[in-house]
């Protein structure tokens, strides 16, 4: 059986993925940040007829097009949704894959006659797509690179066992080479693929890379192609049925830990770890109960995750009984292997059980945890981050003290200069220096608006009080002033 393959050409993907949801009247166009410059990625009709096209930059383009609607590019959404346009795509073949970011590729050999041929199959999907708001340019063709030659240059269908005769007239362009190697060959007279494979290999080889060669025997068939079909995500969840109704925790806690088994094991074959495991328990009445897990940090481990559950099925109503139990890894990570410490643990895997416990009470999201930032300010050293997202990927760096508790600069009562005044009054509070250290100068982040900062330089002293504070001080050099920001311990 002649082997047939269709490539589906997107061209104006982006546009058309945010268009479908939020449509707009007149010239609209998606906007992708290069360097400091805002390009044009993709356009409607509308754009294209009033003379924008791809690549020109946003500025120029405003001043052709003033009423021009931008939207910037999301990369990953448009990835996406090629995705779901390749599921959609299996409804006439299994073998559907991506062709680069704006295409697809399908091996329809074998299935056209249940279309009732290729023609009618290339009508229905041009139907369906252009119910669904899309436009698309199909070929259909022997080989992929046939196939994608006709689809962005000349759409409709190759008679079998005719590539050659049909590509012969098509623009050298359609090869998939690239547009300096398309450039030098129009240059020398050769514009179409027949003028070209009329060629010696030899000479073509001597003149241009081995890629053209390697292109153009793949259009023509000499050289095989594969299609690779999309795969399908891994799919991590078990379940487990009883010839009897369970309801004691112990019952549930056992069924549980053979599930979790499995599932782990399914994890591990994928270098992967569970973020989040949702434990389903439905009853003899059909009511059905879910119980989710949320992990601090990826895990796989049957024992550490099996007493994370405890409490959790321990609340469970098993009413007249359980007759059957689910269990599924909803929200997966990868989790390459790590080398084992004392106790078989992981270093910080502890302290990652202890926030799985406390977020089952209180919720993950309430948990907190300090990430340093790279910033001379106090003020700006630190930033809060989850507790159950990632763990501090930066080193606390303590070239200077700083206190344990710090608040907003509270000022003192003190006649004294540039050194800490040997007597002042803080908080109601007359104080002596006992001992000081420093200074330590900082000065402001200019490029940031901060009206805390907005005074200038400080600096900075470490001063012990005969009552027994330890203070840090600063001392404004440009409005002369005394300020307390912080307490050490």
């Amino acid at each position: 059986m002649k082997r047939r393959v269709v490539s589906i050409w997107f061209q104006r993907l982006p546009s058309e993925r945010l268009l479908r949801t939020h449509p707009v009247d007149g010239p609209f166009a998606v906007t992708l940040t290069e360097g400091n410059h805002d390009r044009l990625y993709c356009l409607n009709r509308e754009a294209e007829r009033q003379g924008l096209e791809r690549g020109m930059g946003l500025a120029d383009a405003r001043a052709y097009v003033p009423d021009l609607i931008t939207r910037p590019a999301d990369l990953d959404a448009d990835r996406r949704f090629l995705g779901m346009l390749a599921r959609w795509a299996t409804r006439y073949t299994p073998h559907a894959g991506l062709d680069d970011e704006d295409g697809l590729v399908l091996d329809i050999t074998g299935a056209a006659h249940l279309f009732d041929g290729e023609a009618t199959m290339l009508e229905d999907m041009k139907a369906r797509l252009l119910r669904s708001r899309l436009s698309a340019r199909i070929g259909i063709a022997d080989t992929r690179g046939a196939a994608w030659a006709l689809a962005h240059f000349a759409p409709g269908i190759a008679p079998e066992g005719k590539t050659g005769a049909t590509l012969g007239p098509v623009s050298v362009s359609a090869l998939r080479i690239s547009e300096k190697t398309a450039t030098a060959l129009k240059r020398l007279g050769l514009n179409t693929i027949e003028d070209i494979a009329a060629l010696p290999r030899a000479t073509l080889a001597r003149r241009f890379d081995m890629a053209l060669i390697e292109r153009l025997e793949q259009a023509l068939g000499t050289r095989g192609e594969a299609v690779s079909p999309l795969s399908e995500p891994p799919h991590y969840g078990v379940r487990m049925s009883f010839p009897e109704p369970i309801g004691l925790v112990d019952d549930v806690m056992a069924a549980l830990s053979r599930l979790l088994e499995t599932l782990c094991l399914r994890l591990k074959s994928r270098e992967a770890g569970a973020r989040a495991i949702t434990l389903s328990v439905e009853r003899v009445d059909q009511t059905r109960q879910n119980v989710t897990l949320r992990l601090a940090r990826p895990m796989r481990d049957t024992t550490r995750i099996l007493k994370l559950f405890e409490r959790s099925v321990g609340e469970i109503d098993a009413g007249f009984g359980i007759e059957r139990i689910r269990l599924e890894a909803s929200e997966v990570e990868g989790l390459p292997a790590e080398q084992i410490g004392e106790g078989g643990l992981v270093e910080g895997e502890a302290l990652d059980d202890l926030v799985t416990r406390l977020g089952a009470r209180i919720g993950l999201d309430n948990i907190v945890r300090f990430q340093p930032v790279a910033s001379h300010i106090p003020e700006r050293g630190f930033t809060d981050i989850p507790g159950s997202y990632g763990r501090v990927d930066a080193e606390w760096r303590m070239d200077h003290p700083r206190p344990l508790r710090m608040f907003a600069p509270e000022p003192v009562t003190s006649d004294a200069a540039r050194r800490p005044p040997s007597r002042f009054s803080w908080r109601r509070m007359r104080l002596e220096t006992a001992s000081s250290s420093g200074p330590e100068r900082i000065a402001p982040e200019w490029w940031r608006p901060d009206e805390a900062w907005r005074s200038g330089l400080r600096d900075y002293w470490r001063v012990e009080t005969r009552q027994g504070l330890r203070l840090w001080m600063f001392h404004t050099p440009q409005a002369p002033g005394w300020f307390v920001h912080g307490l050490f311990a």
